[in-house]
């Protein structure tokens, strides 16, 4: 049987520690900033809309993320994408940055951006999952 703390939300949950939506907007908004990607790159990937640039702007001055599921498992799966790759690639920290913007086979010659913009959630499962299958789990 699982535990109740295993089923809750991965970005509330650290045994019962609460992880801050504060913090976890700065970490995103860092993320997309080394992966060097577009306010309209940045918006697809938390599925929020092109004409809420504003929302961009209350995140990168530390403002919570929102209280939505969605955005919340969409900047958890972004986390763990970032550490995928980091594991990945240890000793070389400009790819691990570059290869969310550059083509692969594995998305039909899309960068993983393009595949999540044109997918949607879906894409950024696909993406999770690819990392995951080179990283050996």
């Amino acid at each position: 049987m699982r535990h109740a703390a295993a089923a809750a939300h991965p970005a509330e949950r650290a045994g019962e520690q609460h992880i801050d939506r504060s913090a976890l907007a700065k970490m995103v908004m860092q993320l997309f900033v080394h992966w060097g990607l577009s306010s309209e790159d940045q918006l697809a990937l938390l599925g929020l809309s092109t004409a809420n640039r504003a929302a961009l702007t209350r995140y990168r001055k530390g403002a919570p993320l929102a209280q939505n599921r969605d955005l919340l498992d969409r900047v958890g799966i972004l986390l763990g994408i970032h550490k995928s790759l980091r594991l990945l690639f240890p000793q070389n920290r400009d790819l691990a940055y570059a290869w969310m913007t550059r083509p692969n086979r594995a998305f039909d010659g899309m960068t993983p951006v393009e595949a999540i913009r044109q997918w949607g959630f879906r894409g950024l499962l696909m993406v999770r999952a690819y990392l995951d299958k080179a990283r050996g789990r």
